[in-house]
């Protein structure tokens, strides 16, 4: 108990240093861990800038974008460049956009910024919980977490934050479906080689870099797989799963029926409402997914049972 004590006092005590705000929390303070780089050590796209799909030279074929479009306007992030910075605040549509990625659980998520009427913008702590990006506003100094999608630390502890759908894919297939698509510039108004990926090795192990409590071994850490949390319902599509079924099919979570579809060329996976709408979902490691939702389902094919969990 009194090296627990002295671990939470350690934790606070970094924290204030960092400048923010932990009177109130929501998670386990000696949980919240230092990912390495300082508050602002990786920088956030504040005023990002962008070129017509047939400029973006720098992205190959096969290169990996977070993608969405609203009100006629499409965008694309691509990986590269979201590598070096995780987080992006835009505007798409007309309205306010939060895109962050976290490198270390594969989670790309769009998020609305706008809070009670008010907008508000986010940067990279440099600390983690769970092995996950603690994204903090600018505006109070909480802390929030990406996959838990809340704040967890502040005067914003347990405010929600707006899920929107978001497409994992490739370049080639974004591209394919929205020739006139945006993209995210590597003219960030910072210095980074958008050439390296300074996850590769990373994303080719099993290893994981910082503790996320129990590991859930019904999965290897790092299997890709797209979770969804709908009406009460944590579920998890294995990508291997997805290979290996129909290109589209209907499942069902709760009272919800939805409409799974995945592209094998582009390893792309989507969840749609029945009237065909985008349902908010998170591609990630399982490692990363367990982690937040330890009674989640995973999804198996089985032609003989219509492919359920």
């Amino acid at each position: 108990m009194k090296n627990r004590s002295r671990g939470i006092l350690l934790v606070i005590a970094a924290i204030s240093l960092m400048g923010f705000d932990f009177s109130k929390h929501s998670i386990p303070l000696d949980e919240i861990l230092s990912g390495g780089p300082e508050k602002d050590g990786i920088p956030a796209i504040l005023r990002p800038k962008f070129v017509p799909a047939d400029q973006a030279e720098f992205l190959k074929w096969d290169d990996r974008v977070l993608a969405l479009e609203s009100n006629g306007e499409a965008k694309a992030y691509p990986i590269k460049i979201l590598n070096w910075h995780e987080i992006v605040n835009d505007e798409i549509g007309g309205r306010p956009i939060l895109i962050s990625y976290c490198p270390l659980c594969g989670t790309g998520m769009a998020f609305d910024p706008v809070i009670e009427g008010k907008r508000y913008t986010f940067g990279v702590s440099g600390l983690l919980y769970k092995s996950d990006v603690l994204m903090y506003d600018h505006q109070t100094e909480s802390l929030w977490s990406q996959i838990q999608q809340e704040g967890v630390t502040g005067p914003l502890t347990g405010t929600r934050l707006r899920l929107l759908p978001l497409v994992h894919t490739t370049w080639r297939a974004w591209r394919a479906d929205h020739p006139k698509t945006q993209v995210l510039s590597t003219d960030t108004g910072f210095t980074r080689d958008y050439t390296r990926d300074p996850y590769e090795s990373y994303a080719r192990s099993d290893r994981l870099m910082f503790p996320v409590g129990k590991g859930d071994d019904r999965l290897q850490p790092k299997a890709w797989v797209l979770g969804i949390d709908l009406d009460g319902i944590a579920r998890a599509y294995p990508f291997s799963e997805l290979e290996r079924g129909p290109k589209s099919f209907t499942d069902v979570l709760g009272s919800k029926r939805v409409i799974l579809s995945y592209d094998r060329p582009s390893r792309t996976a989507r969840i749609r409402d029945q009237e065909g709408r985008e349902l908010p979902a998170v591609v990630s490691y399982w490692f990363a997914w367990a982690a937040f939702h330890p009674k989640t389902e995973i999804y198996r094919h089985s032609p003989s049972r219509g492919g359920r969990p």
